[in-house]
């Protein structure tokens, strides 16, 4: 069922009244018939199913393609486990490709190698995704792979044994990634106490203890039909994806064994920081968030906006004093930081919004007036000529984030495990047409002005201010 057939549907018109929430500013009302190029009027549909189990199928066909993605987008990462079996998740991301009960690993490996495809898998917070990048006479088979791999895996005592220095030997690396780290530091401050605020691979003592009987819970409270979205994008027919889901994912539970789904940890934004200091270090590594907004929240598209209006500035990349944003133009032209950048992050309850920092250790209490400086401005006068600007380049940035098949099946993906349905290119850009200076204005205001702050921060951070500066 296509997309813009389903809008006529009561239920998703509320699903769109939810997730729309409020047009902000009184100009508004003047995008609400705008005139986009033809290339976001006329993008492919998003063909949605529901089968009985309430497992969902999305694609969209790209007509000539030679080659598709399909994936199967799961409701469920790091906040939905305990402090017991924080890394199942992605434990069981690493057990998928050791063999199942009709394949071993290596018959696995060549078959996907002999199909000249790329099998792959990752685990987030809040999701875990298994795709297949393969021709389009494979897609059948690559459907049939991944039901495989998740619905049958083996999970051998003896290959999670072995799993573990691998996912030990994973967790020395991230750790050696300052940015994967501080952000890891971040969420741990932040969201102490909460499921957010664990990490995605979970803490060394359980990595070294985690069952197979743990990996077996996991699957069955959370491997179910309602929690999965199968997405393909590229060389794909629709109704024959359709088909596949139901043959290969037909067995699939609608409810968890027991009955009783398991419930998300609420989200809770402590004010806090965590430093690491390191005198012998010049160089620190410094993350400023405030609470940010949720995936559905009315403030999300302004968030996006001023993350844009902020900006980000890299040293290497030889630009710095023209930059539009004021916040990078200051930083480069004072020499404050190696790289700057902003990031909003969203999550089903919460988000994140601040700054991540790498500067020299004598730099952090002028880097840290003009950031401050910077995000308060956002509250006072951020202008038309700013707004606008951004909304040019947020609206670039969308648009070439769906280069490529995988692409495209992510954003379809998550964006029903979020939404519950797919935003148009034309949607979004109404959504951020929407949007005036005054809104930013009221967004920071909410967001910002007289707000408690996460602050993660490591390497030589003696010059870094205290908390209540």
């Amino acid at each position: 069922m296509a997309l813009r057939t389903a809008l006529s549907k009561p239920f998703l018109k509320k699903a769109i009244q939810q997730t729309g929430a409020r047009a902000f500013g009184a100009e508004a009302a003047a995008a609400t018939s705008p005139s986009f190029p033809s290339y976001v009027l006329r993008a492919p549909t998003t063909d949605i199913t529901a089968l009985d189990s309430g497992l969902r199928v999305a694609s969209e066909t790209v007509m000539g393609s030679e080659t598709a993605t399909v994936g199967v987008w799961i409701d469920a990462g790091s906040r939905y486990e305990t402090a017991s079996n924080n890394g199942a998740a992605h434990f069981l991301e690493h057990m998928a490709f050791k063999g199942t009960q009709k394949r071993t690993q290596q018959q696995l490996e060549v078959e996907i190698e002999n199909m000249g495809g790329h099998l792959n898998a990752y685990t987030s917070r809040e999701q875990t995704v298994y795709f297949a990048k393969v021709f389009k006479g494979d897609v059948g088979r690559a459907v049939e792979i991944l039901s495989d791999i998740l619905l049958h895996s083996k999970l051998d005592e003896g290959a999670i044994e072995r799993e573990r220095d691998v996912i030990l030997r994973e967790m020395s690396e991230v750790n050696k990634q300052q940015e994967e780290l501080v952000l890891d530091h971040l969420h741990a401050t932040a969201f102490q106490g909460t499921g957010l605020g664990r990490t995605i691979l979970g803490p060394e003592e359980n990595i070294r203890s985690l069952k197979q009987s743990d990996l077996k819970d996991y699957i069955t409270s959370h491997y179910t039909a309602p929690r999965m979205v199968i997405a393909g994008a590229g060389a794909i027919d629709h109704s024959e994806l359709c088909g596949l889901a139901a043959e290969h994912f037909g067995s699939l539970p609608s409810a968890p064994a027991g009955g009783v789904a398991p419930v998300m940890d609420p989200a809770r934004f402590t004010g806090s920081d965590i430093r690491v200091r390191f005198d012998s270090d010049n160089t620190a590594h410094v993350a400023l968030a405030f609470e940010g907004a949720s995936w559905t929240s009315e403030y999300a598209f302004p968030l996006m906006l001023m993350q844009t209006m902020l900006g980000s500035y890299d040293r290497a990349s030889g630009l710095g004093k023209n930059l539009a944003s004021k916040m990078c133009q200051e930083v480069a032209q004072n020499e404050l930081a190696h790289s700057i950048s902003t990031f909003n992050t969203c999550y089903k309850d919460t988000g994140l919004f601040g700054i991540y920092a790498v500067a020299p250790d004598n730099k952090l209490d002028d880097l840290m007036w003009y950031v401050c400086n910077n995000l308060v401005r956002m509250v006072h006068s951020p202008s038309d000529e700013e707004v606008e600007r951004a909304k040019t380049n947020l609206k670039a940035s969308m648009l070439m984030g769906l280069d490529g098949h995988s692409n495209v099946a992510e954003d379809i993906g998550r964006q029903l495990l979020t939404y519950g349905r797919r935003m148009t290119p034309a949607e979004i850009f109404s959504r951020i047409d929407a949007v005036t200076a005054n809104d930013i204005k009221a967004t920071a205001a909410q967001f910002i002005n007289d707000k408690d702050h996460a602050l993660a921060a490591v390497g030589g951070i003696h010059e870094l201010p205290d908390y209540n500066w």
